[in-house]
């Protein structure tokens, strides 16, 4: 990845995780982190993501237009708002881009 794009995505990646937001940054750096290992193609971390969480930020990370209301309705029935919510999916969201972003230049590296 050039510079340029790796300053853009620390910027951005900064901006999710480090802002103020409802939910706490080690939880959404946690999110991130898992998602990019399985956007990345490798095996998720082990990191502090409640359980109700875990299989909602798999399936953002892996299949995000699986994810239904059902499974939304799941997270608030556990107590979790929906400005919570919104910032675990952009949080998976952004770790799942920058995961396959990761492997995609490192494919690029191998194939010059």
């Amino acid at each position: 990845m050039t510079e340029r794009y790796a300053t853009h995505v620390q910027a951005l990646r900064r901006a999710v995780l480090d802002g103020g937001a409802h939910t706490d940054p080690a939880l959404r750096t946690a999110v991130e982190a898992h998602a990019a290992a399985v956007g990345g193609g490798a095996a998720p971390g082990q990191g502090p993501i409640p359980a109700p969480l875990q299989r909602y930020v798999d399936t953002v990370a892996r299949h995000a237009w699986k994810v239904t209301d059902v499974d939304v309705d799941a997270l608030r029935q556990a107590g979790y708002s929906e400005d919570a919510i919104f910032e675990v999916t952009v949080s998976a969201a952004l770790g799942a881009a920058t995961g396959r972003l990761q492997r995609a230049c490192a494919a690029l590296r191998g194939a010059g």
